[in-house]
């Protein structure tokens, strides 16, 4: 092992550093740095980096890298002397470019290289950076479900659709003014207003959290929910422990309509994606919504009458 290899090495190890460590701090690869320890220095690129590698070596073990190289400079391949002894003897052009800036060019080259390492790791930081931040943000749990419609379903042909709307209305009315006419011979004028005041539907109480509304059903033995759809928009029917009910949860589109019998349950929350194309029945009677507001949660608590 050479003496100035050595003298490196208890520098070295008088900091504490391991081979890997003054790899890391002088980014100078570890087999060079093994290299310099043993005198070897035939593995370097050139003779030029000796000197380099040495100095980056000195600084960072805290020795004086100038006098270390003046002291054992006989060590070393390609002294400057013997450059300009070299020089002396090839042509003028030769020295003078041995003395001209290109040999502090070549000195600074390590610490260029090194400068555009770290500028390329704040460049890759700084790319990251960028892209997590232009993440889409995660959405509320129930709401996945609820905007993504149905991207597979046909257009909707409104002027067909509005036939057949107009269809299903007349269809509706005459068997409603069929049945009318059956009560009104089966059943006394007093019978029947008895009947329609038994139900009852309070008026909704907001809740805290702004987007559910709760009413009251009274008067009745029966629950039945029914929703006439005229958009597309998420439906779900869920119980108090917030259960499931509705076996087909899902986004409906206009003219779809969903019904439910509620009647074994005292309480049903119904989940509407976009209220403005969702109409409400209970019972067959239409629910006012307290709130308009797009996405909202409807809890009907249901006291059976017994």
């Amino acid at each position: 092992m050479a003496e100035l290899g050595t003298r490196l090495k208890e520098a070295r190890l008088s900091k504490g550093y391991s081979l890997d460590d003054l790899q890391e701090i002088t980014k100078i690869q570890k087999r060079y740095l093994i290299g310099i320890e043993e005198g070897n220095y035939s593995i370097m690129p050139g003779s030029f980096y000796v000197r380099a590698f040495i100095k980056q070596y000195a600084d960072a073990v805290g020795l004086d890298a100038e006098e270390l190289l003046e002291t054992y400079k006989s060590e070393l391949p390609g002294t400057p002397n013997n450059q300009v002894s070299q020089s002396m003897t090839t042509s003028p052009s030769r020295r003078k470019v041995s003395k001209g800036p290109s040999t502090k060019m070549m000195e600074a080259m390590p610490k260029i290289i090194v400068g555009l390492f770290i500028i390329v790791i704040i460049v890759v930081i700084w790319v990251l950076m960028q892209s997590k931040n232009k993440a889409v943000p995660d959405v509320m749990e129930d709401t996945p479900s609820e905007i993504e419609y149905d991207t597979k379903a046909k257009p909707i042909d409104t002027e067909k659709e509005k036939e057949k709307e107009k269809e299903k209305k007349a269809q509706t009315n005459n068997k409603q003014d069929s049945a009318d006419s059956k009560d009104s011979v089966q059943e006394t004028p007093d019978e029947k207003q008895t009947e329609e005041v038994k139900q009852s539907i309070s008026a909704g109480a907001i809740e805290a959290d702004g987007a559910t509304t709760s009413y009251t059903l009274t008067g009745t033995d029966a629950f039945k929910i029914r929703i006439e759809v005229s958009g597309p928009t998420f439906i779900g029917i869920r119980n108090q422990q917030q259960q499931e009910l509705l076996s087909d949860t899902r986004v409906y589109n206009a003219g779809e309509v969903v019904e439910f019998d509620a009647t074994s349950q005292n309480y049903a929350r119904i989940r509407l994606g976009n209220s403005a194309q969702a109409k409400v029945y209970i019972n067959d009677e239409p629910l006012t919504y307290a709130q308009q507001i797009v996405t909202q949660n409807i809890v009907i608590n249901f006291n059976k009458e017994q």
